[in-house]
This record gives C-alpha cells, sequence and structure tokens, in this order.
C-alpha cells in the first residue's frame, strides 16, 4: 500500500477531529509504498457512505454533499485553477466528472469536514507522480496555494494519499486571507474515498487536526467496504 500525505495549508483549513496514523517514510519526500499486504477483495460500496455518520464529529451540523467534488474546490480554488507542474492537478482533483459522488459535511467549531467517495479519472497517482508532486502550487484569481504531501494513514490493500495546503487570498483591496486545509485520500476497487478538513486560522476554538483526518478516512473505506 503506498502512502501518500498532502498538507494544504489554506485559509481552509479542515481541522481534523479523528485521529489518523500516518507512517513516515525514511527519505525527505513523502511517496507511496506498499504495506506488503495482498489487495484486499472487499469491493467498494459506494451507499454505505451512510454509516461514516456515526463516525463524524458529536454536535456537528451534517448535510449531504452530491455531484462531482474535490478537494480543490473545497479548499476555495474555482473552476480553471491550475497547478505547476500541471500533472499535479490529479492529486487535488481526482474525479473532476463524477455526478455520482456522494458524502456528508460536518460543520462545528473545530472546523468543517468533508467525506466523500466517487469514481476516479485516473488510476491511483503513481510513484512518479508523487515524487514530481511533493510540493506544488495551485493558482486561480486572486488566490495562491502552496501543498505538500505528508505521510498518509495505512489502510491494507490500499494506495493512500494525503495533503496540506497553505493557502493565501488578496484582494484588490489589498486585503488578504489566509487558510489552511487537510485532505486524506485512499484508492481502492475503482472508487477515490477522501477527506478534507477545512478550518478558520482565526476562530477561538480548537480544530480538528489532521489525525482526525487520517481516522476517518480509515473508519470511513472500512464502512464502505463493510
Amino acid at each position: 500500500m503506498r502512502q501518500l500525505i498532502v498538507c494544504l495549508t489554506t485559509t481552509l483549513c479542515l481541522g481534523a477531529g479523528l485521529t489518523s496514523c500516518a507512517a513516515q517514510p525514511t527519505s525527505p519526500p513523502p511517496s507511496s509504498s506498499s504495506s506488503g499486504a495482498s489487495p484486499s477483495t472487499r469491493a467498494i460500496n459506494p451507499a454505505n457512505i451512510k454509516r461514516v455518520r456515526s463516525s463524524l464529529p458529536a454536535g456537528y451540523e451534517i448535510a449531504d454533499v452530491a455531484g462531482p467534488l474535490s478537494a480543490a474546490g473545497l479548499w476555495g480554488f474555482g473552476s480553471g485553477w491550475t497547478a505547476a507542474p500541471p500533472p499535479c492537478a490529479a492529486l487535488a482533483d481526482p474525479a473532476p466528472a463524477d455526478p455520482g459522488a456522494r458524502g456528508y459535511s460536518a460543520s462545528g467549531p473545530g472546523g468543517t469536514i468533508y467525506v466523500v467517495v466517487a469514481i476516479p479519472a485516473e488510476p491511483a497517482p503513481s510513484d512518479a507522480l508523487i515524487g514530481e508532486c511533493t510540493t506544488w502550487t495551485m493558482t486561480f484569481a486572486h488566490t495562491t496555494g502552496d501543498v505538500h504531501l505528508s505521510d498518509a494513514p495505512a489502510i491494507d490493500g490500499v494506495h493512500t494519499v494525503a495533503m496540506t495546503v497553505t493557502t493565501r487570498t488578496v484582494v484588490e483591496s489589498g486585503t488578504e486571507t489566509d487558510g489552511q486545509a487537510v485532505t486524506a485520500q485512499a484508492y481502492s476497487d475503482g472508487h477515490v474515498v477522501f477527506v478534507t478538513l477545512i478550518t478558520d486560522p482565526g476562530s477561538p476554538h480548537p480544530p480538528l487536526d489532521s489525525r482526525s483526518v487520517g481516522e476517518l478516512l480509515v473508519a470511513t473505506v472500512a464502512a464502505l467496504r463493510g
């Protein structure tokens, strides 16, 4: 199983109130790796996404989300955003055209967290792509983002990727807004599952953290396989 975490520090930082297991690669840049376990024979059933509701933060306002969804969109990057290097865009938008994507959002004092299952446009990212996208940038209108890959939670027989992004939006008046976001993704059985946490750096409440994101990703994959 390959692991990959992308730390996205943006004005949209998803604080994760879930604990996530992260494996640290021996080399400085994060890379996907195999757990050594044989791929799981259990198939993903998107309808089982409803089972993850009980794993969402207690006391948060929960809503359904559906239609084409991407981590980039949740981070605040609208249609037409660009990536440098360009191939890295696939990491932030693995399922750009799946109308059947579904999941939940949970909003509360620690941030807003999204859980989504969709059919990706491409297979799990290769080692070559991971190596090229250890750090990369995004641009949209007045918003820029710096993305970093980090350690992803380990799930048997599943390729996982995690990212952290820092965003900055500067309007014509010169006002600047900074944000952070964390996303962890799992590729299994022709599907991609991603959990994104967005938090407000200026909030007086303790944010959810990356552990929460990783732990929720593990719980979601288990629910979808259940």
